[in-house]
């Protein structure tokens, strides 16, 4: 410990310097790609995603953000490694949240949305392996995220086909579109809102500890579905059927299913703020609590650094979010609000299914599959492969490009303060 207290003041701010630039990022690459479908099908404009983004997220940090948080992130090493070493884990971590931050800069200025959770893992492979060897990494758990890679697209896109394959059949293509409307619309957000209230459940409440029982679970959102299932019915009875054209009834469908959109956009903000927030600021918390306490295998959050993790994040999407936004919402496939949606709840569906499962899944992974599913029910040609082919190459550079920056940077601290 003599070291860390030697250089404690130094090393606690490049920490928080380096975790706020990680906080960035993240705001500029996944909430960016969390609001791409909303923005691309222009149910929302850019500046309005900021302030959904901006609203909810603190909400999802003041209501149930976490207070503790693991220190290293999917169980890759174990913290014991480096009881006796304490200021070989603070390196790693500061090294770890660097080459994270990097990767996704990187990833961003390329347009390109990436896993925010595979950065920093590969990151912490890089400085475990640098520093304790190949023995020291958990290669089952490395090899289930690796899976990860063709899961969760597969399963977020199956989804997303399937809801977008519904709403085509049964409204859009309909002979009458708005009488059709509301027929299938109060079912199609009954299922809708039921998995969301699932997801608010499993992930954005899971830091209050509610303790409630899955039973009690299905019947809360199984309440909350049969609501705005009478809810929709009693609005979308008022919709006037008109006599107009076909076509202007096409864009009057699409704007109902954009008004779901911005409630979708909404929960994915509060859902990121429950969780994402303390991820993003997980390693900065456990150099700090390491500093205090030695190495643990968690750290508690204190308000301001998820406050001010909550903030970076929104500058993150606010300064430069729009890059990724556009490679979602417009680059992949042409989105309009019912395809948004189906690609929203594809991915919701895919996250609680594989949650529930155990799978280990990405979310980004998830809802760029979502975003393919629907551009697949179109056809291939709908599809811009040339597009496709750099996101999934950059998947598969993340991990090992993370973990050689995270090595190189690792060593360098340990030479410039032993």
């Amino acid at each position: 410990m003599d070291i860390l207290n030697q250089y404690s003041t130094i090393l606690i701010t490049i920490t928080v310097i380096v975790g706020l630039f990680q906080a960035w990022n993240i705001g500029a690459n996944d909430v960016a790609n969390a609001m791409g479908t909303s923005v691309g099908s222009e149910a929302i404009s850019f500046k309005q995603a900021i302030i959904i983004a901006g609203i909810f997220e603190f909400l999802g940090v003041i209501i149930a953000g976490g207070s503790v948080t693991s220190t290293i992130k999917k169980g890759i090493i174990s913290p014991a490694l480096f009881e006796h070493a304490p200021e070989i884990f603070v390196f790693g971590m500061i090294a770890s949240l660097l080459a994270a931050s990097i990767w996704l800069f990187i990833a961003t200025v390329s347009g390109q949305p990436v896993s925010t959770t595979h950065s920093i893992v590969g990151a912490i492979i890089g400085f475990a392996i640098s520093s304790a060897g190949w023995s020291s990494i958990s290669w089952g758990k490395v090899s289930m995220i690796v899976a990860s890679w063709l899961i969760s697209p597969l399963m977020g896109g199956i989804f997303a086909f399937l809801v977008f394959f519904y709403i085509r059949k049964y409204i859009l293509n309909s002979e009458t579109p708005i009488v059709s409307v509301k027929k299938h619309t109060p079912y199609i957000l009954f299922f809708s809102s039921f998995i969301l209230t699932l997801l608010l459940f499993k992930k954005g409440l899971k830091n209050l500890h509610l303790n409630n029982s899955i039973y009690m679970v299905l019947l809360y959102s199984l309440i909350v579905g049969v609501i705005i299932f009478i809810v929709a019915k009693y609005f979308l009875n008022k919709i006037d059927k008109g006599d107009k054209k076909y076509h202007e009834k096409i864009i009057k469908v699409e704007k109902i299913f954009g008004y779901f959109q911005i409630a979708t956009a909404a929960f994915v903000a509060f859902a990121h703020g429950s969780n994402d927030v303390a991820n993003a600021v997980g390693p900065m918390a456990a150099v700090i609590e390491t500093m205090k306490n030695g190495v643990s295998g968690e750290a508690n959050l204190p308000s301001w650094v998820l406050l001010s993790g909550g903030v970076f994040i929104v500058i993150g999407l606010a300064t430069y979010g729009y890059k990724v936004i556009k490679t979602v919402g417009s680059k992949i496939t042409e989105i309009t609000p019912t395809r948004g949606f189906s690609a929203e709840i594809g991915a919701a569906t895919t996250i609680i299914i594989a949650s529930s499962m155990g799978l280990p899944i990405s979310t980004t992974h998830v809802l760029i599959g979502a975003v393919i599913g629907i551009g697949f029910a179109r056809g291939i040609s709908a599809l811009n492969l040339s597009v496709l082919k750099k996101i999934v190459a950059s998947w598969i550079i993340t991990l090992p490009v993370s973990a050689i920056i995270s090595a190189i940077i690792f060593n360098i601290l340990k030479l410039v303060f032993s």
